[in-house]
């Protein structure tokens, strides 16, 4: 709390059923509210229905879900808001990276659980892909393969999610040489460092972890990440001084300073395993994305069952991505 003089942080890290089974989102807020809490960030779209419970049950505190939307919709009270960062637009940059670099034409996605948040990351990374495969890779793939396998939590709980482990090993083992991560943990660049050291021209993607590149330099193609502090220091300042008012925000990259947490709310950072070339044309997609030349979102864009999603020309409203209902067509996966 450096950045913001007289205040004081109360930290509940791992609220899971995994690491914590007798822990509640509402026993947390008991606990913090007694100990004199007067902001509480609620940090996953898996508390957002308990933060609504626990808005209503203290309305004299301010709350914040990240990734939640009942602020949006109408169903918060005047006491909650919601915050997210435009990380589409860093899954569309990942997924560019990863179609610039691939051998084989086959990308592989480590998803997590399957819920709106997910699926429009998926389809952001997938879209970026098609689009770089298309318009800036010199010799482009006439089909594109972009599959998705879900493990079914954001990390790895053995006998209740699929083992990320045995995921990405299965990506490799059928041909995929690029896998991008959804999830929390670090297994799609530890892998693909194993398998790089055995002789294999494999690469990977980590996520929300601007460090993660150094597990395995050589295959890293680079990271998006999320940046809470700028967003946060408003919230905190807005709080403190009486003049919060509540909002559903979807926060944009600062496209000029993109490797700078303090400075961005999304951003990314390029890995070494990137090549001279394909960095000069992920440098070309991010300028035009930054410009707004270039909006990967833009029809036509079907959905994974066929049906019309954005008609030819028209461009996905801020909807259309926030509540996307199924994967699209050409991602290989379930949608649900």
């Amino acid at each position: 709390m450096d950045n913001i003089p007289g205040s004081e942080a109360i930290i509940f890290e791992s609220l899971n059923s995994a690491d914590k089974p007798e822990a509640t989102l509402e026993g947390v807020v008991d606990d913090m509210v007694a100990e004199g809490a007067t902001l509480i960030l609620t940090t996953s779209d898996e508390f957002e229905e308990d933060t609504l419970s626990v808005a209503q049950k203290y309305p004299e505190v301010t709350f914040i879900n990240v990734s939640g939307d009942d602020a949006k919709t109408g169903e918060a009270p005047a006491n909650l808001g919601n915050v997210m960062g435009r990380m589409e637009d860093m899954k569309a940059v990942a997924g560019c990276a990863a179609a610039l670099t691939s051998e084989t034409g086959n990308i592989g996605y480590l998803g997590p659980l399957i819920n709106f948040e997910t699926r429009r990351l998926t389809a952001a990374a997938y879209l970026g892909a098609k689009y770089c495969n298309e318009n800036l890779r010199a010799e482009p793939f006439d089909e594109l393969g972009f599959t998705v396998t879900w493990i079914g939590f954001w990390f790895n709980i053995p006998t209740v999610t699929l083992d990320p482990t045995e995921v990405v090993t299965n990506f490799f083992d059928t041909g995929t040489d690029v896998v991008l991560s959804g999830i929390d943990t670090t297994e799609a660049i530890d892998i693909a460092g194993q398998r790089a050291d055995q002789g294999d021209a494999v690469h990977a993607i980590p996520y929300d972890y601007v460090a993660s590149c150094d597990l395995a330099p050589e295959v890293c193609l680079g990271v998006p990440f999320f940046s809470w502090g700028p967003a946060y220091v408003n919230i905190v300042t807005a709080v403190s001084n009486g003049t919060w008012e509540q909002s559903w925000d979807w926060l944009p990259a600062d496209w000029d300073n993109l490797t700078d947490p303090a400075l961005t709310n999304v951003g990314w950072v390029s890995g070494p395993g990137l090549s001279a070339e394909a960095q000069a044309s992920l440098d070309e997609f991010i300028a035009g994305m930054a410009s707004g030349d270039i909006n990967v979102w833009t029809g036509p864009i079907n959905l994974q069952d066929g049906t019309e999603y954005v008609a030819e020309g028209a461009v996905a409203t801020d909807d259309e991505i926030w509540y996307l209902p199924q994967l699209l067509e050409g991602m290989e996966g379930p949608s649900e």
